[in-house]
C-alpha cells in the first residue's frame, strides 16, 4: 500500500491537498494533469462515474507518460463522453460494443506488441486500458473479460461499478446489491427489491484467474485509487480494478452525497477495499470508523422500502450480515474489532 496520507485539515479528502508535499499530491491537484476526461460532458450533477474515470485516466496517462489508448464499452460513460460529433476524450479512444471492450483491448495490445517488435523492441511503449461499466464487465461482457484473463493479455480493465444498468433505465444488474429498487426488481411483494443468493462478485473471480493484479476502490479515496493505477501500470499482463462510483439518478441519493456514500460502503463492509496478486490478497484497506449499514441505506431512494412501516428488518440484518462477512474475511477490522 502506498503510505499514509497526513491530510492539513481533519477528516478532509479534498481532491487538491496542494499544502503536502509534491511527492504526496495527487495528480488532480497538478497543473500538469492531462485532463484526460474534459470538461464538457454531460455526465449527471454528482456522477461518481465521471469522477471515477477521470481520476483513473488521468493516473494513468501520468504512469504511462501520456503513451495509453482507451478502449470504453458502451454504456453511461460513453453515452455522455461521446455525443456525436462531439468528445470529452483527450487521449486516442475507441468505443466498443457494449460486452467486448476487453477484446478491443486485447487487440490493440496485440497490434502494438507486433508493432513494437517490428521496431526492434522487446515491449510497447504504449499502454492499453479498456473501461466499462458493471453492466458490461459482470454481464454482457464477462467472456470476453474472463478471455482477457485467461490469456494474460497485457491490458488493465476497469469496472466502474454503479451496481445497475443505469444508462438504459436502472435495470438490474448482476451487480445489483440484494434488497435494491430498479426497474425490474421493485419495490413490491413480500420480498421487494433485488433477490438475495444471486450476483456476481467479479473482483474474486478475477482473483480466480490469478492474474497479475486484482485491486479494489472507491471515488471516496483519491490517493489510494490514485496509487492502484499506478503499480496496474507497472505491471504487464492482465490487471483488473473494480472502482465503485455511486449514481445519484439510480440510487435516489442527494449529488453531494456521492463521495459520502463511497466511503460508507467501505467502512461499513459492504465495499471491501483491497489489492491482490496472483489470486493473494496481498493488502487491505481498514476500516477507520465501523459503522452500521443503514447508515449508508438510509441515504439511498432505492433502498427506502426496506425502512419504515412496514420495512424489511431482517433483508437489512441479511445485508448487515453480508457485510460483517466480508469484515471477516478480507480481515478489515483492526486485531482489536474497533
Amino acid at each position: 500500500m502506498n503510505a499514509p496520507v497526513k491530510f492539513y485539515q481533519t477528516g478532509t479528502f479534498t481532491v487538491g491537498n496542494r499544502l503536502l508535499e509534491a511527492d504526496q499530491r495527487s495528480v488532480q491537484s497538478s497543473e500538469a494533469r492531462s485532463n484526460s476526461l474534459n470538461s464538457g460532458h454531460r455526465a449527471c450533477q454528482g456522477c461518481g462515474e465521471a469522477l471515477g474515470a477521470r481520476y483513473v485516466v488521468d493516473a494513468a496517462m501520468r504512469a504511462t507518460g501520456n503513451q495509453l489508448i482507451a478502449a470504453n464499452a458502451t454504456g453511461c460513460l460513453e453515452v455522455f463522453s461521446t455525443p456525436y460529433p462531439e468528445t470529452s476524450w483527450q487521449l486516442p479512444w475507441i468505443h466498443s460494443l457494449f460486452g467486448n471492450a476487453a477484446a478491443v483491448g486485447t487487440g490493440i495490445a496485440a497490434a502494438l506488441k507486433v508493432k513494437a517488435h517490428k521496431a526492434g523492441k522487446a515491449l510497447s511503449e504504449v499502454r492499453v486500458i479498456a473501461q466499462g461499466g458493471d453492466g458490461g464487465t459482470t454481464d454482457i461482457g464477462f467472456g470476453c473479460l474472463s478471455g482477457m484473463f485467461e490469456r494474460n493479455d497485457d491490458v488493465l480493465y476497469i469496472c466502474y461499478d454503479n451496481e445497475a444498468y443505469m444508462n438504459t433505465g436502472v435495470q438490474r444488474s448482476s451487480a445489483t446489491p440484494m434488497g435494491a429498487r430498479t426497474a425490474t426488481t421493485m419495490a413490491v411483494g413480500a420480498h421487494p427489491g433485488a433477490p438475495a443468493g444471486q450476483g456476481k462478485n467479479l473482483p474474486l473471480i478475477a482473483m480466480a484467474h490469478e492474474i497479475p493484479y486484482v485491486a479494489t476502490a472507491t471515488v471516496a479515496d483519491l490517493h489510494d485509487l490514485e496509487a492502484k493505477v499506478e503499480k496496474a501500470m507497472s505491471i504487464r499482463g492482465a490487471r483488473y480494478l473494480h472502482v465503485l462510483v455511486p449514481c445519484p439518478l439510480g440510487w435516489g441519493s442527494a449529488s453531494h452525497d456521492t463521495v459520502l456514500l463511497a466511503r460508507l460502503a467501505r467502512e461499513t463492509g459492504i465495499f471491501p477495499v483491497f489489492e491482490a496478486e496472483h489470486g493473494e490478497v496481498t493488502s487491505v484497506t481498514k476500516i477507520r470508523h465501523h459503522v452500521p449499514v443503514e447508515d449508508y441505506l438510509k441515504l439511498q431512494k432505492r433502498f427506502a422500502h426496506l425502512f419504515g412501516t412496514p420495512g424489511q428488518p431482517e433483508m437489512v440484518a441479511h445485508i448487515q450480515a453480508d457485510a460483517d462477512r466480508n469484515i471477516r474475511r478480507f480481515k478489515l477490522l483492526d486485531e482489536t474489532g474497533e
